[in-house]
């Protein structure tokens, strides 16, 4: 059976981690940097880093952190942030990154994501979307959370993914940095639509939301979060070994 994966996630505004609720109130937190040696010296399956304001602010990604990153850690590395282009996928792939995160890039752009598929294999190719409840229905916002677009989120994952995306990250954002537990509608609605790797993130606030998730929904591929891990309200480690107790395949051992 297939390992579940444990992913800390780093959003990185100016050079440093920040976390916030629902996409707002950015805190610092530490240098990505040290932030990612740390997990993978510690337990981490992999690690997500997103320049989060790159895209707002029509800018390229730190290719500087994210090369010193790279160097540091020993575990696969998914990176997104103002990825627009197949220019973008080779400058962040050769700064070490081992998948690359499209989310505001392909929708400009759907294109992009069947462009990069065939040219660096649909494995390299991560689709994100910041999904939200509009009036009952799923909507996919974009620009860092900042706007509607209107569009059915279902109905985008399942075109992203015939287009070749490999994997899908699932970011509630009516959970987002709230701590009560991963969005399970959403995310039952989702693995249902596509049949490809899904990630969950967002609304994780103990390691029983973990398990909750990976017991309630056994198609969800890997849980994300970023918070609970930082401030150490949860140690990887732990979690992996609550979760081979109750039955969950995870990776053990450093």
């Amino acid at each position: 059976m297939i390992t579940k994966r444990i992913i800390p996630c780093l959003d990185v505004k100016d050079g440093r981690v920040v976390k916030g609720v629902r996409f707002a109130g950015l805190n610092d937190v530490a240098s990505p940097v040290e932030l990612a040696q740390y997990y993978s010296d510690h337990g981490a399956d992999e690690l997500v880093f997103y320049d989060i304001t790159a895209s707002a602010e029509g800018r390229a990604l730190f290719t500087d952190i994210l090369t010193q990153t790279a160097r540091r850690v020993f575990i696969p590395l998914t990176v997104g942030g103002g990825v627009s282009s197949l220019a973008d996928f080779e400058r962040v792939l050769a700064c070490g990154a081992d998948k690359v995160s499209v989310n505001s890039g392909a929708l400009r752009d759907p294109d992009l994501i069947a462009q990069a598929a065939r040219r660096y294999g649909s494995q390299c190719v991560v689709l994100s979307a910041d999904i939200r409840r509009v009036s009952g229905r799923f909507h996919v916002f974009w620009g860092g959370g900042r706007r509607d677009t209107g569009l059915d989120a279902l109905e985008w994952l399942r075109r992203v993914v015939a287009l070749g995306a490999g994997e899908v990250v699932v970011n509630s954002m009516d959970t987002d940095g709230v701590q009560r537990g991963f969005d399970l509608e959403l995310l039952q609605k989702v693995v249902e639509a596509v049949d490809v790797p899904v990630i969950a993130s967002g609304g994780a606030g103990s390691a029983e939301d973990f398990l909750t998730l990976f017991t309630a929904l056994p198609r969800v591929d890997a849980g994300l979060a970023a918070s609970i891990f930082h401030f150490g309200q949860v140690r990887i480690q732990d979690l992996k070994q609550q979760m081979a107790a109750r039955g969950i395949p995870t990776r053990l051992g450093l």
